[in-house]
């Protein structure tokens, strides 16, 4: 079982490092399972290079064929080794998401289910720690990985937003200031100046943040202009941000619920999950089951 596990870690999270973390291992001893494996299989199942490590077509194919068995012994192991009236649940969230609608919304839930304990990770590659441990993520993102289940939980609009002081009074004046914009979503500024017509528009410098909050206070402070969700600006409690201008365009980047299909049948998974679409989806409550 140890050297099935590390292969399919290593098939997931991409490279060794990453995979004996996860296991907590060190890199020579999973190398020693993957070997071990590979021996008794009598095949490579990955392709070695310099730079890193990759399924080759033989690999491939096993991941699919042991990929659902492995997740659903994993959640055989902990039916039984978990205590009955255990609740808890670890959940990837945006730091933004988590901040604004998630932690004021959470005190609903401990009402409806006080057994039920969360743990929130804000840490960057939500969808990464499905495979370290998390139990469901939520993640902005333009496409999800199809091995997952995975429900749309909300659409949002890309909006200009800035200090009431920086003086900009039309999109024009962005050629003389900076624009903010999240690392993991490069593509607002082009969709939004595509959208408004503007696609030769081109800002005095791009600058890249690793989290919504300090987008925000970076544009309240007056170092450039944000493009970020329409909802993240109604969230805001601070006053010195506003809309400005009105043009807006859809994001290309969208808001879902996210998790391993077997993670469905855990009860404290499945109590969240419902509870989240009671609260935030959209109406279309669109969702995708993982491919067969």
């Amino acid at each position: 079982m140890g050297s099935i596990q590390a292969f399919v870690a290593v098939a997931r999270l991409g490279t060794i490092k990453a995979a004996a973390d996860a296991l907590s291992l060190s890199s020579p001893a999973l190398t020693r399972r993957i070997q071990s494996l590979e021996q008794f299989i009598g095949s490579v199942l990955f392709d070695r290079q310099h730079n890193g490590i990759e399924l080759n077509t033989r690999g491939k194919s096993f991941l699919a064929e042991i990929e659902p068995h492995v997740d659903a012994l994993s959640l055989a192991i902990e039916r039984v080794s978990t205590p009955p009236n255990s609740m808890r649940l670890r959940i990837a969230v945006p730091s933004l998401f988590a901040s604004q609608r998630l932690m004021p919304a959470l005190p609903s839930l401990r009402a409806r289910q006080p057994n039920l304990t969360i743990e929130v990770d804000t840490a960057p590659n939500r969808l990464s720690l499905l495979y370290e441990g998390a139990d469901a993520a939520i993640v902005i993102s333009d496409g999800i990985d199809d091995r997952l289940y995975s429900r749309l939980l909300g659409k949002g609009r890309i909006a200009a937003i800035g200090s009431r002081a920086l003086g900009i009074d039309g999109p024009e004046d962005l050629r003389r200031v900076p624009i903010l914009l999240h690392r993991q979503m490069p593509e607002m500024f082009n969709a939004w100046r595509t959208a408004v017509g503007m696609p030769e528009l081109e800002p005095a410098d791009i600058n890249y943040f690793d989290a919504g909050q300090l987008i925000l206070d970076a544009a309240a402070g007056g170092l450039g202009v944000a493009f970020m969700l329409e909802s993240h600006l109604a969230s805001s409690v601070d006053g010195r941000l506003v809309q400005l201008f009105k043009e807006t365009a859809e994001s290309p980047y969208t808001y879902w619920f996210a998790c391993l299909p077997a993670a469905l049948e855990r009860r404290p998974v499945r109590i969240f999950h419902d509870w989240l679409f009671d609260h935030f989806a959209v109406s279309t409550g669109e969702y995708r089951a993982a491919a067969e």
